[in-house]
């Protein structure tokens, strides 16, 4: 797709082509870095790392934001320098077959990655995935504008440049805005926070649920909380009951999951379930 449309754009001048052919830029950069930060992200937890190394993945995330704004910033001065000196296209149905064939080619991506995040779960394909099929839509658009242009359309080549800059901004923020989630260590959403305080309550021993904690540091989802237990019953049954709770939990979530569980008397227990 870079070598068809680094063609067509030095064929074309076209600034429209210009901005899919630099998404396509960013998009291999983007992946070869998730390539090297999934490598160490999913390498087991270790002495210096009990965690693991899960949050790589947003640091990752967090260099590919800024890197995709700067380029998106210069598109925009490129497409605004378009405005104000137009520039005739040429060989604008060239950069239509090319824009077709980068739609096929994306949408061929888009089905790969789908089958991977439906095994893995991870966060940095599922971010690569968004941003693929929102290329499906920039391409289309391009196709759009190369018509328009065709077609003697003035300034619709410009324009499209600086709505590409824009969805490439876009984008971006919102790699950022999940990255940060990550590394500030945000809970998980709330419908999966209700339902492991439900399953934890479950069980027939337990009498409650408090101090529910989480967060989630690359595909694995960090859970501690505390269980309200009867006063009397064995320190090896108390423990045993964590064990199931644990189990259950794990059970119902997809996910990798690592479970921390304090066990409570309940005469003790100051808190409501929360």
């Amino acid at each position: 797709m870079i070598a068809a449309k680094a063609w067509a754009w030095l064929a074309s001048g076209s600034a429209a082509m210009l901005g899919s052919l630099t998404d396509s830029l960013l998009d291999v950069s983007a992946s070869m870095m998730s390539f090297l930060v999934l490598s160490y992200a999913l390498r087991p937890a270790d002495d210096d790392h009990r965690f693991g190394h899960g949050k790589a993945e947003a640091l990752a995330g967090l260099g590919q934001a800024a890197f995709i704004a700067g380029s998106a910033c210069l598109l925009t001065f490129h497409g605004i320098e378009r405005l104000f000196n137009p520039v005739t296209i040429q060989h604008s149905l060239l950069g239509v077959w090319v824009s077709l064939f980068a739609v096929a080619c994306t949408f061929a991506v888009v089905v790969v990655q789908h089958q991977v995040v439906k095994r893995t779960q991870s966060i940095a394909i599922k971010a690569d995935s968004l941003h693929y099929k929102g290329d499906i839509l920039l391409n289309l658009a391009v196709l759009t504008a190369l018509l328009l242009s065709h077609w003697q359309v003035q300034h619709a080549d410009a324009l499209f440049a600086i709505g590409v800059a824009a969805y490439l901004l876009y984008n971006c923020w919102e790699i950022a805005r999940e990255s940060a989630d990550h590394l500030m260590d945000k809970e998980l959403p709330d419908e999966e926070k209700t339902e492991i305080i439900l399953l934890a309550s479950s069980h027939e021993e337990v009498y409650g649920v408090h101090d529910l904690r989480t967060r989630q540091s690359g595909k694995v989802k960090f859970v501690q909380l505390h269980l309200e237990l009867d006063d009397h019953i064995p320190l090896a049954r108390a423990h045993q009951i964590s064990d199931e709770v644990v189990a259950h939990i794990k059970a119902a979530f997809e996910s990798e999951m690592d479970i921390l569980i304090h066990q409570d008397p309940v005469s003790l227990a100051v808190s409501p379930v929360t």
